[in-house]
């Protein structure tokens, strides 16, 4: 990190800020085009060099946001522009990290909203709308994407103004900008029919619409902690927004925790950004967004002040995960043969390092089991943990997905998700069957130009699994958006049956010659020369049981020849499987098992007898 000395005007003796700061968020739903005008931010602000290669989505350094297209984790970036320094937040768009998005609305003063011109507002723009609005912060509207043959920009202008009034927003609220835009070409225009070549009009609503923050530098210092992050060298680190005062490196403080309790602690090292890098700085001033070390046991919600003028700002609450999984020790015969850290000791020390940054997470150990119970927001939520994992060489066995019930006043509440459905009219209706027989409810629905849109209110545990069968009964054509609702009660038993699957009788290579007449039966998870263990799960059988097969049988030879016995074997593709694919598709007597080079899927006891002997207690205890 480099090191930069800055000069501060001075006032009586007193430090004053020498620039304007202003604290921006972009926040949309997912695939709306955030981190691309961030790109546009960075690079009409001269960040980058003439000559500079600059990769698309520069804000998504991490592997998996550019394979994936999502922003993860929220980064803070700064420009200048006439002569007022602006922090920009990149946030994440999809619903399970939506907790993150809450609490960077404490740090900013206004955010930019992002609609696509086509779509309109989808299930995650409400939420992140909403939280906003609560803060008190007034947004500025950016309809992108105007270059689509579909738009309707005017349209959803009046659909976000309505989604405005139905969140409650103030008369000053509602009374929002609206810029109209290109992301992808760094375009910003006020009128549709004059759109010019750069994001200047953007830029000058946000001076014009968004006063900057009030310096109080000489004041005595106050700041909460709305982000964690950790470096190798460093340990955990602090971010936050300076509500107040000064912070210096090097300087004592006092730290009012969680539990009311007031330490004593001291900041080691001091960052702000600058452009796309991390400068080191010696102080830094009142409505700054700052990165600090030095403090191991610093969280999120906690306030930093000078010694003796401790005022705890209102705690940050930290969302309740609403999944869990079980995050097991691999005791499959193929353990260790691609991935090297394999133990409950390695896993363990891996979740704990995790939660260093990553406070929706919860860990707890399984009385009896070699493995850990692992809650976290969502599918989505876990299985990017469970990704990284798996590239930094971990084996493990995980089971499926389980939804977390809440107790209160001795009603069960579960969780509830928002659907918003489109889809091709004649497939319409299958969909409308399944979400009901989810136990969804209807809250909207409409029809245009051959397409309808509907909008359900479904438990999240009928809709683990859910997906594929979206995708086949709209032949790949619909589009399903989902978030986090509510928690509401509980709405009993919910028919979630899927066929049965083939599983492995022994250990061997998988042949043509079996794989050809078991597909005749149903739908192959494996291709010919392919590994497989006894109990590994190898296809979904076409009706509802579980069958034990031979995919290693090949055909059997003999010097009789006769017509049609030469002819070649064709084998169709295989399924394959994406992680979240893989946990959405097993039951709950199954486990996925994650290695570096390969997602497989088997049953949790491997052994056809103890399997069978194991289903006979069950139906036993059941009948008790």
């Amino acid at each position: 990190m480099k090191k930069q000395t800055v000069h501060y005007n001075t006032v009586g003796g007193k430090d004053m800020r020498k620039k304007d700061i202003i604290n921006v968020a972009m926040i949309a739903h997912v695939d709306a085009g955030k981190s691309t005008l961030v790109d546009a931010f960075l690079s009409q602000s001269g960040v980058f060099h003439e000559n500079e290669v600059v990769l698309e989505q520069v804000m998504d350094s991490n592997d998996l946001e550019r394979e994936r297209g999502i922003t993860i984790y929220s980064k803070n970036c700064a420009i200048e522009y006439k002569g007022v320094k602006i922090n920009v937040v990149d946030t994440p768009g999809h619903a399970d990290f939506s907790s993150e998005v809450e609490r960077i609305m404490k740090t900013v003063d206004t955010v930019i909203l992002l609609v696509d011109s086509s779509e309109g507002p989808m299930p995650q723009t409400r939420f992140v709308l909403q939280k906003s609005l609560e803060a008190g912060l007034r947004p500025i509207l950016f309809i992108n994407k105007i270059d689509k043959k579909d738009q309707r920009a005017e349209e959803v202008v009046d659909m976000s103004f309505d989604l405005f009034d139905e969140l409650g927003a103030t008369n000053e609220q509602l009374d929002f900008p609206i810029v109209y835009g290109i992301a992808r070409d760094g375009i910003a225009t006020l009128d549709m029919d004059n759109i010019g070549d750069n994001l200047t009009p953007l830029f000058d609503i946000l001076l014009d619409h968004v006063e900057p923050y009030p310096d109080s530098s000489e004041e005595s210092l106050k700041m909460q902690v709305s982000s964690l992050g950790y470096d190798d060298y460093l340990g955990r680190l602090g971010i936050g927004r300076i509500t107040r005062g000064t912070i210096k490196a090097k300087s004592a403080v006092q730290v009012s925790k969680r539990d009311g309790s007031v330490i004593n602690a001291k900041i080691v090292g001091l960052f702000v950004n600058e452009g796309l890098s991390r400068i080191e700085k010696d102080e830094a001033y009142a409505g700054d967004i700052v990165v600090f070390s030095g403090m191991p046991t610093i969280s999120i919600g906690e306030t930093v002040c000078d010694i003796d003028f401790v005022e705890p700002m209102k705690m940050i609450e930290i969302e309740k995960p609403t999944l869990s999984m079980n995050f097991l020790v691999n005791n499959s015969p193929f353990v260790g043969r691609s991935g090297k850290l394999v133990t409950t000791r390695q896993i363990l020390a891996r979740l704990n390092k995790e939660l260093e940054t990553n406070i929706g997470l919860k860990v707890e150990t399984i009385e009896g089991v070699e493995g850990y119970k692992v809650s976290g927001r969502g599918e989505l939520h876990l299985s990017i943990l469970l990704e990284r994992m798996r590239r930094e060489g971990f084996e493990l066995s995980v089971s499926k997905p389980e939804v977390l019930f809440v107790h209160e006043n001795g009603e069960i509440l579960e969780p509830f998700e928002k659907v918003i459905v489109a889809a091709p009219d004649k497939y319409i209706g299958n969909v409308i069957s399944q979400l009901n027989v989810k136990k969804g409810t209807m809250q909207f629905m409409s029809s245009e130009n051959g397409y309808t849109t509907i909008e359900y209110l479904v438990p999240t545990r009928g809709l683990i699994g859910y997906r594929s069968e979206f995708i086949n009964s709209t032949h790949g054509q619909g589009t399903l958006e989902k978030s986090f609702d509510s928690y509401q009660p509980h709405v009993g038993k919910i028919d979630t049956q899927r066929n049965g699957v083939f599983i492995a009788k022994e250990k061997g290579k998988t042949m043509a010659y079996s794989i050809f007449h078991l597909s005749d039966r149903g739908r192959m998870f494996v291709a010919p020369a392919t590994e497989v263990y006894a109990g590994m799960i190898v296809g979904l059988n076409s009706r509802s049981n579980d069958l034990v097969v031979n995919p290693c049988k090949n055909k059997q030879l003999t010097n009789v020849r006769s017509s049609g016995t030469d002819e070649a074997v064709k084998v169709g593709n295989p399924r394959t499987f994406t992680l979240e694919e893989a946990l959405e598709f097993i039951d709950h007597d199954e486990l996925v098992e994650i290695t570096p080079d390969a997602i497989r899927l088997r049953k949790r006891i491997l052994d056809e007898k103890d399997r069978k002997r194991a289903r006979k207690e069950l139906n036993y205890q059941n009948e008790l």
